[in-house]
């Protein structure tokens, strides 16, 4: 199994060769930092009330911990471009490896769509209460939709050179307004505002458990996650098996979309200058939205790549771009599925259902994804989880119990929506179609490559 190993992982690195790497350290921790620590579930958090603080250091505790010692692990055995397809191709098998790539390139088109909601929904709060109508302006969110989509494509297309500058840049933008986050309630304290501030108060939830535990699986599998897709881009990566694993060691009805804007625009409006403030700092955080889902794109273009590399889809997707060295086909693919998406997402839906529609079944995909990843050191082949200690093997099962529970919580929406019946069906709907074509997809590949020998 030891020389299967070593076989596939230099079949792989064969392909990488002609890949351009200019990824080092900081860049892959700017990028952590973009990509782990998010925003939109600042709003689904708050929903627990005062009870969030247990919930997140019990989020921390189950899957936070072993997400980060799992991804570190296995990038140190497999440093190897593409990231978790090949682990779970290496650790299980072709199948397991194709449906865990297509879930994790499925969760990223959708969260590429949502990007358009982001940035309209941002924009609203920074132009003020005057700009309220455009994210109910399906019109609008379309406009904005296609307009990011094609200018992070066309910066796709140039590469991680230019691309790692985005991320940077989003990664600073955001620790800036998260800085101004905490200086908020500082503020309010200093101006007699607030007569008391408690940050880190513990208290018992007020709703139901299964509610609390509903949020709790969104906290885990959908804001303390990420650590995993910067290893799609190994083969980009000066010294990967060395520096993935070190950029792993982050009274109003509450807008789930943006959480963020809207607190700087209510925690300012007192200021003197709060409309300049708040929208500066609104803007800083759609510069954050829009660099993470740059990385989306960058990620969702290189795993049908690499699949194209092992004949699973046809060598349109893997033609590189001759002077950038970029899948520039699967890019452009990459966008138009994103925006028939962001289209489609709309369609009978307001703009917060249409949202919590697209990031509940992107949760379905995400719950899948992790856990394989976690099932590999402790049911993986054996010259993958051998070097596993017991302790990572436990902490392996904690991140696949949360995973599985955030796939089943999917179907209970956190917002009043107009059927709860309707919406569940159709994030199972879409969830057992989309993987139905997986495996369709997989299925027809091995005929045709079957044929050819």
């Amino acid at each position: 199994m030891t020389t299967e190993l070593n076989r596939a992982e230099h079949e792989v690195e064969s392909h990488s060769v002609a890949l351009k790497k200019p990824l080092g350290l900081w860049d892959l921790v700017l990028t952590q930092i973009l990509f782990v620590v998010g925003s939109s579930w600042v709003g689904a958090a708050a929903k627990l009330g005062q009870a969030h603080l247990f919930f997140w250091l019990l989020a921390i505790l189950l899957f936070y911990i072993p997400q980060a010692a799992v991804v570190i692990y296995l990038s140190d055995r497999m440093p190897l471009e593409g990231g978790i397809y090949q682990w779970a191709k290496l650790g299980f098998n072709e199948f397991a490896g194709f449906i865990v790539a297509w879930n994790l390139w499925l969760l990223s088109i959708t969260v590429i769509a949502l990007g358009g909601m982001f940035t309209t929904t941002n924009i609203s709060y920074a132009i003020g209460p005057g700009a309220a109508w455009m994210p109910d302006s399906k019109w609008c969110v379309s406009f904005i939709s296609t307009a990011l989509v094609a200018c992070l494509g066309w910066a796709c297309v140039r590469g991680l050179s230019l691309g790692k500058w985005l991320h940077n840049v989003g990664a600073f933008a955001m620790l800036v307004v998260y800085a101004a986050l905490i200086f908020l309630p500082l503020l309010g304290l200093a101006r007699g505002e607030l007569k008391a501030y408690q940050p880190l108060q513990l208290a018992l939830p007020a709703m139901s458990i299964f509610y609390c535990f509903n949020i709790f699986s969104k906290l885990a599998v959908g804001a303390l996650s990420g650590f995993e897709y910067v290893a799609i881009l190994a083969g980009e990566t000066r010294s990967p098996a060395r520096d993935i694993g070190r950029s792993v060691i982050g009274n109003n009805p509450i807008d789930l979309i943006g959480p963020v804007p809207q607190t700087l625009r209510l925690g300012l409006r007192s200021f003197p200058i709060a409309g300049a403030i708040a929208s500066i700092g609104i803007l800083l955080m759609t510069a954050r939205s829009i660099s993470s889902t740059s990385v989306h794109v960058t990620g969702s273009s290189r795993l049908p790549m690499v699949a194209g590399w092992d004949r699973l889809l046809p060598n349109w997707f893997s033609r590189l771009h001759p002077r950038y060295k970029t899948p520039v086909n699967s890019i452009i693919f990459v966008g138009a599925t994103t925006l028939l998406i962001a289209i489609a997402s709309q369609i009978g839906a307001g703009i917060q259902e249409a949202f919590q529609l697209v990031d509940n079944a992107a949760n379905v995909f995400y719950g899948i994804v992790y856990f394989t990843m976690f099932a590999i050191p402790i049911f993986g082949a054996g010259a993958i989880r051998s070097g596993a200690p017991i302790w990572l093997r436990i902490a392996a099962i904690c991140g696949a119990v949360v995973s599985l529970s955030a796939i089943f919580f999917t179907v209970y929406p956190i917002i009043d929506v107009p059927s709860r019946l309707v919406f569940a069906a159709k994030i199972i709907g879409v969830t057992v179609i989309a993987n139905a074509i997986g495996v369709t997809i997989f299925a027809l590949a091995n005929r045709r490559r079957a044929a050819v020998r």
